[in-house]
């Protein structure tokens, strides 16, 4: 064998023991990026599962939540002489429960809850509420402003409970007219009719105090909406929601309107717990020989469980 020969036998030996080392080299790669993916991949269904867990633990509670307060609610209506609705608002921004691990349980509209509550109702008072949607409706076009007038007017309306300053804006603009402005909103109408009392259902003053919460609809303007709250904060007629969400909850802030007529009491309001949850509740009553005030008890009642089963 000559020296060519030699030296090409070299060259191939090496070729090969070049290719046998990358293939090793190359085998060595696939089973450290394979582990690495399936190291991955396990992650990720970790994560997936762990998400999925949450979101069924959520589900669970909120389900659990709304049973029992389906079925309180379908007690105390079974008459058909109380109406009752339910929405919460979740809970205030930065507080300590919208930074908890339940925030999402208790996530706005997540456990809203009624019970014969499209059933037209006496309104009483609560149609005041209605009065104040209109005339921030008529702000918002610039055809109302907060003279000295329309603000006594509007103390006596929401703190006192006139009827003085409501039936002159009913006389000025028309039942026709108001009522063309609620139905547009979604709610119940007519509300008013020449030589009938005012009627709505709980469900609709659900959704005006819902817009009220939120600054929506009628209520967008912050300011004008906070005003309001402020005098719904304060009116005089305490012994219905604030009185039973007190009782479930000392510390519980209620902005709330009432409102009684022969054997009807209601209650329609915004209701604000000591750690930030913050719901809407309205219950109208009837019937029972309910006179006066004599019906606000059973509001009280019924508040403090509906608070109770949600919250406590």
């Amino acid at each position: 064998m000559n020296g060519q020969q030699r030296s090409l036998r070299g060259r191939i030996r090496l070729l090969a023991a070049y290719a046998v080392l990358g293939l090793f080299v190359l085998l060595i790669v696939h089973l450290v990026w394979g582990a690495k993916d399936t190291k991955s991949d396990s992650i990720d269904k970790q994560a997936t599962e762990k998400v999925a867990t949450q979101a069924n633990q959520v589900s669970t509670k909120q389900r659990k939540i709304k049973s029992e307060l389906s079925k309180y609610l379908a007690k105390v209506t079974k008459d058909k002489t109380v109406s009752v609705s339910f929405y919460n608002l979740g809970a205030t921004k930065g507080s300590t429960p919208a930074k908890s691990k339940n925030a999402a349980v208790y996530k706005a509209g997540s456990l809203a809850t009624e019970s014969n509550s499209r059933t037209k109702e006496i309104s009483a008072s609560t149609y005041k509420l209605f009065i104040s949607a209109y005339l921030m409706h008529l702000k918002q076009q610039g055809n109302y402003s907060w003279t000295t007038a329309n603000e006594n007017g509007f103390y006596q309306m929401i703190v006192n409970s006139s009827n003085t300053y409501p039936e002159s804006i009913l006389t000025t603009y028309g039942d026709t007219t108001v009522d063309q402005f609620i139905k547009s909103q979604g709610w119940y109408s007519p509300v008013f009719q020449i030589n009938e009392i005012s009627a709505t259902n709980s469900h609709s003053l659900m959704l005006l105090l819902k817009d009220m919460a939120q600054y929506k609809g009628a209520f967008s303007n912050k300011s004008d909406t906070t005003k309001i709250l402020a005098l719904m904060n304060k009116q005089i007629y305490r012994t219905g929601i604030p009185t039973g969400a007190k009782a479930a909850k000392k510390g519980t802030k209620v902005a709330d309107k009432v409102g009684w007529l022969n054997d009807t009491n209601n209650d329609a309001g915004i209701v604000t717990l000591p750690n930030g949850q913050r719901y809407v509740l309205v219950i109208m009553t009837h019937g029972h020989g309910q006179s006066g005030f004599s019906g606000f008890p059973k509001i009280v009642k019924i508040t403090k469980k509906v608070q109770e089963i949600v919250y406590e």
